[in-house]
């Protein structure tokens, strides 16, 4: 079974395609014969980020015997987020999982499908936790910060001047990891002065233009952190073919497909990130647990997540896929997402 895409033109529109959930013997799955309807929205369509993710969500899914659908915008913004919501609660979907713009612009959406009767699970970037049932989180918010803070220091010598290139303003998980960084900049890295932070919207054409900007403005850069996949990639494009090639660092949270011609180039020596097939897979499974009753969302409670095993749900409804994971020359040829 194939997931649909759907793009907003004006109004969203939600595919209704069910699938019979598994019949499974004893209290497997919560019983019954009832048509099951997972409904992914990613921040946007488009994004290689997400489109891994929700083949994750697709594994999980033909595992499970659920239906699953991804809809989303084009743009990354929380306004274009809405009217997919509103239409999956209409639709009367089991279960939305969905990677928020903002933490609160998207919540009175949330509550009204969740009193319909929608589950609701955020993935990738949160919400505030009253707007959700669970929160699935590819890694701590410290343990994302730590990396990307060790990765550029390392890369350049643990001195001189960074810039971060972000996705939008409003991103949740960006922003606690930015804020954590600055954070650990001043306390743990005293050589190491971040001299701005600039968002791409996390478009590819934004960003390779913000890249040259920040450039332009600091002529002293050593170093680029982008935690975000599309910015990472298109601050590496610039780089790779401008005069700052093996002078100014790119590092953050990308891809292996996006990233291998600039780790092979020399471009980027090294770069973190979760496995988003997993963390589309866990939002999954986790999703299938809400709606079958195995779990509320409450502190302590546990559950089986298929081929990943058991996972418990932490303090306001989080989840944790697990660390980050470092690709570079020696591995990356190892992955394909």
């Amino acid at each position: 079974m194939k997931f649909t895409s759907v793009v907003a033109a004006g109004t969203a529109v939600v595919l209704s395609l069910a699938l019979a959930a598994c019949s499974g013997g004893g209290d497997e799955g919560g019983g019954g014969d009832d048509d099951v309807v997972v409904t992914m929205l990613p921040k946007n369509l488009g994004n290689p980020y997400f489109e891994a993710s929700t083949a994750g969500a697709q594994e999980a899914a033909d595992e499970l015997g659920v239906a699953v659908e991804e809809v989303g915008p084009d743009a990354a913004s929380p306004d274009a987020q809405v009217p997919f919501i509103n239409t999956a609660a209409q639709q009367g979907v089991n279960a939305l999982v969905v990677s928020a713009n903002d933490p609160t612009a998207i919540g009175d959406a949330l509550e009204e499908a969740r009193s319909a009767g929608t589950k609701v699970v955020t993935f990738d970037s949160d919400t505030e936790p009253q707007f959700r049932d669970l929160f699935v989180n590819q890694a701590s918010a410290e343990g994302i910060a730590d990396k990307q803070l060790e990765l550029i220091s390392e890369q350049i010598g643990g001195e001189g001047e960074i810039a971060i290139l972000s996705a939008s303003a409003n991103a949740t998980n960006q922003n606690a990891w930015i804020a954590l960084m600055e954070e650990k900049l001043a306390s743990d890295y005293p050589e190491i002065e971040l001299v701005e932070v600039v968002y791409g919207d996390d478009d590819d054409q934004t960003s390779f233009d913000k890249t040259a900007a920040l450039l332009q403005s600091h002529p002293d850069l050593k170093g680029i952190v982008s935690p975000t996949t599309v910015g990472i990639a298109a601050a590496a494009r610039y780089v790779s073919t401008s005069e700052y090639q093996g002078e100014v660092a790119v590092t953050g949270l990308g891809t292996p497909n996006q990233m291998r011609e600039y780790v092979e180039d020399g471009t980027v020596e090294a770069f973190a990130l979760w496995n988003p097939t997993d963390l589309g897979y866990l939002a999954t499974q986790a999703a299938a647990a809400l709606v079958a009753g195995d779990i509320t969302g409450e502190e302590g409670e546990t559950f089986e997540a298929g081929r990943l095993g058991e996972y418990t749900v932490g303090a306001d409804g989080e989840v944790l896929l697990g660390e980050p994971f470092v690709y570079d020359a020696s591995n990356i040829a190892d992955f394909d997402f």
